[in-house]
């Protein structure tokens, strides 16, 4: 596909058969067997033929089409399993990536980055800084969200998810015991 990008139409149909009778991990089956309850045959099968197009070629007509009705009677079944063993798969993914993941643990006092996201006002172009702040956590809400007090002369109240927010490491002490009794007399 790399070595002449102009021919990629004439390539197209044995890209797409190959990617038809690949069998996918997160099905355990091949999307053409999903589709139709049988593999497919392959052109090579059809010059060289296979011990299944060998069977398939001496059993006659009527057999040929019970056993097609068989099969496709099962084809409900196949893909039964087909989302049995996605299920299986996504939670086989889930727990590898649960395992890599550290939880944020925010609390009331720290001092936090918020992510300036691409929808936003903030957001200046490719080279403007990706993080906010630093904001001190107010309050924190069991359904991972935040509320944050900016740290600046004025306070702006501003509430966040703990996915856009990572901890600010700064050594000014003082001033985090400034805001938090500030904006503790004002609530």
């Amino acid at each position: 596909m790399t070595e002449a990008h102009r021919d990629w139409h004439e390539k197209l149909p044995y890209a797409l058969m190959a990617y038809r009778t690949t069998i996918r991990t997160s099905t355990g089956a091949t999307p053409y067997s999903l589709m139709y309850g049988m593999e497919a045959v392959l052109p090579a099968e059809v010059e060289i033929p296979s011990l299944r197009i060998l069977m398939e070629a001496q059993i006659e007509e009527a057999e040929w089409v019970r056993e097609r009705q068989e099969q496709l009677s099962l084809i409900d079944e196949k893909r039964l399993n087909a989302v049995c063993h996605g299920q299986c798969y996504q939670q086989r993914m889930a727990r590898a990536y649960n395992k890599k993941v550290k939880p944020r643990l925010f609390e009331v006092g720290d001092k936090v980055l918020k992510r300036i996201l691409p929808m936003q006002d903030e957001a200046k172009g490719k080279f403007a800084p990706n993080w906010q702040g630093p904001f001190i956590i107010k309050k924190c809400y069991p359904e991972e969200r935040l509320f944050l007090w900016k740290w600046t002369v004025k306070f702006f109240p501003n509430q966040s998810m703990q996915t856009c927010a990572k901890k600010y490491d700064c050594n000014d002490t003082v001033g985090i015991k400034l805001v938090l009794s500030m904006s503790l007399v004002k609530t």
